[in-house]
């Protein structure tokens, strides 16, 4: 049985409808929330199989991006996998197996040119999931973080008008679950459905400083084109 949980309540029993689950509203930035889920999926189930921690929001700019969008992108981005880890985690290293699955993003592992807010969040989200996956791999907690570069949902379509670069290779939902699964089943930490990123994020630890430099040339040119 899937428990499919959103902010928004019509969505969650779309899915839940189409997938023969059940729904719940549930907003992540909200620890109360999270550990709710927990407790009525336990309560329903005794157990708990696999954990997705899917919540994220895009937040663009850079520093100067206001308090309030700073706050609310690290509720989302982090903290809301912070009481993922919490409430869920204690279950599954009780019962000694169980899988976690944090979307992050390419982001997380190689920053983004036009949004700072967003590539803080999910470069701290991945060093959470990483964590989590050295401390407790050895008592059964498997741990995979997805980190796609641009997928066709609504986050994608709102950032079009302002950053289309993100569409270029952007992959349709049904194909990244697929890739999901397949990397589930092969227990891999690193889920990356455009296998670019693994050259970049290689380039990035093989020289740093040729890798920024790159990255200043690319956000140069991309803003200019957007300009």
């Amino acid at each position: 049985m899937v428990t499919v949980a959103d902010i928004d309540r019509e969505s969650a029993e779309s899915v839940a409808r189409e997938i023969g689950g059940a729904a719940m509203t549930v907003d992540v930035s909200q620890e109360f929330d999270v550990q709710n889920l927990v407790a009525k999926v336990l309560q329903a189930h005794d157990r708990i199989d696999i954990f997705c921690s899917n919540a994220g929001i895009a937040v663009g700019g850079g520093p100067e991006a206001p308090d309030a969008d700073w706050r609310r992108i690290w509720d989302v981005n982090v903290m809301a996998h912070v009481y993922v880890a919490r409430s869920v985690v204690p279950h599954l290293l009780e019962r000694g197996e169980g899988y976690l699955l944090g979307t992050v993003s390419a982001a997380g592992l190689l920053n983004h040119i036009s949004a700072m807010p967003y590539g803080v969040t999910k470069a701290a989200a991945l060093s959470l999931f990483e964590w989590l996956a050295i401390a407790h791999g050895e008592q059964g907690l498997r741990v995979s973080v997805l980190c796609p570069q641009g997928v066709r949902t609504r986050m994608l379509q709102e950032a079009e008008g302002e950053r289309p670069f993100l569409s270029e290779g952007a992959l349709e939902p049904d194909r990244v679950a697929e890739i999901v699964l397949e990397g589930m089943r092969e227990e891999r930490f690193l889920i990356l459905p455009h296998p670019e990123v693994a050259d970049y994020f290689q380039r990035k630890a093989t020289d740093y400083d040729r890798w920024l430099r790159g990255m200043r040339r690319m956000r140069h040119r991309i803003l200019e084109g957007a300009g």
